[in-house]
């Protein structure tokens, strides 16, 4: 650990010594924000940058405009971190975070493998047995505007897991979280779209030019795995008696960028001025969730770890819509875990991250 980071964890603002950071998985598109982000971090030093098969490669072989970094790829991680950014496949976080918190060092996986409470989720939402349910027992899910006092909780743990959400539950949640909270929603149905950034850098058929352009593709029918998540969180907010969410995501061809758009049947009927006082008291004091009259549109937080969230009653229909928007690879990854970091190391949590939207 760095000799400036206190006993329980935490990192003083405007100590000598900034801590000390790997990224695993840099090469990706999570990897990259992360490396963008926290290149700039005042508190921070990139120690290492690890990616499988790579070898003393310059980051500018796969994020040419990460080039003036300087920094290089490796396939190995050194000693003495503070922290581990994770932006990798699902399965491969749950085999190396048991080896790095023996090592005392905190954890922000930006995948599946630490999101979920109950370990019988794994199976059936991604195929694989949890291979430590005592680690998962002791992580939390990454949401700050949720679980800011939890994530700070950890700074006086051993074991420090921190499971950054996924794009679209981070969308959802946030534009739900007032109603869950004052348990208004009885059922949900969440229509997303998002940009093709959020399927990573693999190369796959379906995801190339000329099959993403022109074209609008819904996927994951049935059961997205992402469902799973907005479940469980929702209940934990207060919507006990949630029916299953009906969640249907689509492909869009844009690089960044989600919308969630939540079609909610309430418990009681419910006025549009009682909707704005309860999301303008819900979210008064968060730095990255602005709520807005009009209907947001995603170019409204391009590149920035800002959400956005509209809210309207419908008369006719007697349902509430509920819109978020957000970046994917910002607020929906990469910024959502710098976020994170902030508050388990007892830092300003807006460090890093105020960068505005980008625009045209």
């Amino acid at each position: 650990m760095t000799e400036l980071q206190a006993p329980a964890g935490r990192q003083e603002p405007g100590g000598a010594q900034p801590l000390s950071i790997a990224i695993v998985g840099a090469t990706g598109y999570g990897g990259g924000e992360l490396v963008r982000l926290l290149e700039r971090h005042p508190f921070v030093r990139i120690a290492a940058l690890q990616a499988r098969g790579r070898e003393d490669e310059s980051i500018a072989g796969s994020h040419p405009h990460l080039a003036r970094t300087g920094h290089r790829v490796d396939d190995a991680l050194p000693a003495g971190l503070d922290a581990v950014f994770l932006a990798l496949p699902h399965g491969a976080a749950a085999g190396m975070v048991p080896a790095l918190v023996e090592q005392n060092v905190a954890v922000i996986d930006l995948g599946p493998d630490f999101r979920l409470a109950d370990p019988a989720d794994y199976p059936r939402w991604y195929g694989f047995e949890h291979p430590r349910p005592d680690l998962l027992a002791q992580a939390v899910y990454g949401l700050p505007e949720l679980h800011r006092q939890d994530i700070a909780a950890l700074a006086d743990e051993q074991v420090r897991i921190v499971g950054a959400p996924g794009c679209y539950p981070t969308t959802t949640l946030l534009a739900l979280a007032p109603l869950a909270r004052a348990g208004l929603i009885a059922d949900v149905v969440v229509d997303a779209v998002s940009g093709v950034s959020g399927a990573g850098r693999e190369a796959k058929p379906e995801m190339g030019f000329s099959e993403v352009n022109e074209s609008v593709r819904a996927y994951g029918v049935g059961g997205h795995r992402h469902v799973a998540e907005m479940e469980q969180e929702l209940r934990d907010l207060g919507s006990a008696d949630l029916q299953p969410v009906d969640f249907l995501p689509h492909l869009v061809p844009m690089t960044r960028g989600i919308l969630a758009a939540c079609h909610v049947r309430t418990s009681r009927p419910v006025a549009q001025a009682e909707l704005d006082d309860l999301y303008a008291d819900a979210y008064a004091a968060e730095r990255f969730v602005e709520v807005v009259g009009a209907p947001p549109a995603t170019k409204h937080v391009l590149g920035s770890n800002y959400c956005r969230v509209h809210v309207r009653a419908d008369e006719r229909t007697g349902r509430v819509l509920a819109i978020g928007v957000l970046d994917n690879l910002v607020k929906g990854a990469a910024g959502q875990a710098v976020q994170a970091f902030n508050v388990l190391f007892g830092l300003p949590e807006q460090t890093g991250l105020e960068q505005l939207p980008l625009a045209p």
